[in-house]
C-alpha cells in the first residue's frame, strides 16, 4: 500500500502526524523564507527514534530561498551552504529525503548557466541521505519547470554526482506539473523515462487552468485538475505521497479509499 502523509506547519509534526493518521510527514527545519541554519522541533537523536518507532516516514523540505542555480553569487553560494546544512539536519532526524526546488536564473541568463552551477553543487555538497529535487510551477528560467528543462537538469546533476555522494532523486509534484503546461496522463512515463526514479508526490490539485504557471494548490477533489489525474499518478508512480493541501488529513482519508476501492 503507498504510504500517503501530510505537509505540516506547526507544532510536533509526529504528533500531528498520527492525529490525522497520516503514514509519513513533511514539515520545514526552520523560517521556510529565511537563511539560518536549520532548527529542531526537538532533539534530533530522539525525533528519530520515536519516527521510527511509530512507523511514520519523515521528509523534510528545504527552505524557499535555496536557489543553487542563481547567477547571484551572494544567492548561490549562500545557497549551497545552507542546502549541506539541511540535508545534514535532515539525516540527524532521520528523514527518508530532503526536497529542494531546482531554481532558476535571471531573465537574460543562459539557463545553461543554472545547470552547470547545479552540476558543481552536486559535486561539492554531500549527501547524507536522498535529496530530492522537485518540479517547479512557473519561471521562463527555471531549471525544473517543463521536462525538457528537467532532462537537461538531470543530465547535469548525474554528470556531478558521478564522483561519488549520497542519492540525488525527484519529487513529481502534481500541481506544479499542470501548471506547468505538462499532461498528468503519462507524466510518471515521460519523467521515469528521464530521471529513472520518482521518489516521492507531492499530491496536490490547482486553483488555476492547465498551463497557468501559478503555484497555487487546492485540496484533491476541489480543484482544476481531474481527481483521476491525481489517482492515476499516484497508482503510477508507486511512491510515498504528501498532500501539501488546505485540509490534507480530509485528502489522506479521501485517496485512502479510492486507492483500495
Amino acid at each position: 500500500m503507498v504510504r500517503i502523509g501530510a505537509h505540516l506547519h506547526d507544532g510536533d509534526p509526529l504528533a500531528e502526524a498520527l492525529a490525522a493518521d497520516a503514514d509519513a510527514v513533511q514539515f520545514f527545519l526552520g523560517d521556510p523564507q529565511g537563511w539560518k541554519a536549520p532548527t529542531f522541533p526537538g532533539d534530533p537523536a530522539e525525533m528519530r527514534s520515536a519516527f521510527a518507532a511509530a512507523g511514520v516516514d519523515a521528509f523534510i523540505h528545504s527552505p524557499y530561498v535555496i536557489n543553487v542555480a542563481s547567477p547571484n553569487n551572494r544567492i548561490r553560494i549562500p545557497s549551497r551552504k545552507l542546502l549541506a546544512q539541511q540535508l545534514e539536519a535532515a539525516a540527524a532526524v532521520g528523514a527518508k529525503g530532503l526536497i529542494v526546488h531546482g531554481g532558476h536564473v535571471t531573465a537574460g541568463v543562459d539557463p545553461e548557466e543554472g545547470y552547470d552551477s547545479w552540476r558543481k553543487a552536486i559535486e561539492r555538497i554531500e549527501r547524507p541521505l536522498p535529496m530530492l529535487i522537485e518540479n517547479t510551477a512557473g519561471g521562463d528560467g527555471a531549471m525544473a519547470r517543463s521536462l525538457e528543462a528537467i532532462a537537461r537538469l538531470w543530465e547535469a546533476v548525474t554528470d556531478g554526482s558521478k564522483d561519488g555522494g549520497g542519492e540525488v532523486g525527484f519529487c513529481l509534484d502534481t500541481c506544479h506539473a499542470h501548471a506547468a503546461g505538462e499532461d498528468l496522463a503519462d507524466i510518471v512515463d515521460r519523467v521515469k523515462a528521464i530521471t529513472g526514479r520518482i521518489d516521492l508526490v507531492h499530491c496536490n490539485n490547482s486553483r488555476d487552468e492547465f498551463g497557468s504557471g501559478r503555484d497555487r494548490h487546492a485540496g484533491l477533489t476541489s480543484g482544476k485538475i481531474d481527481p483521476a489525474l491525481i489517482l492515476g499518478v499516484v497508482r503510477a508512480a508507486g511512491a510515498p505521497v504528501i498532500c501539501e493541501t488546505p485540509d490534507p488529513a480530509a485528502d489522506i482519508r479521501w485517496l485512502r479509499g479510492q486507492l483500495a476501492g
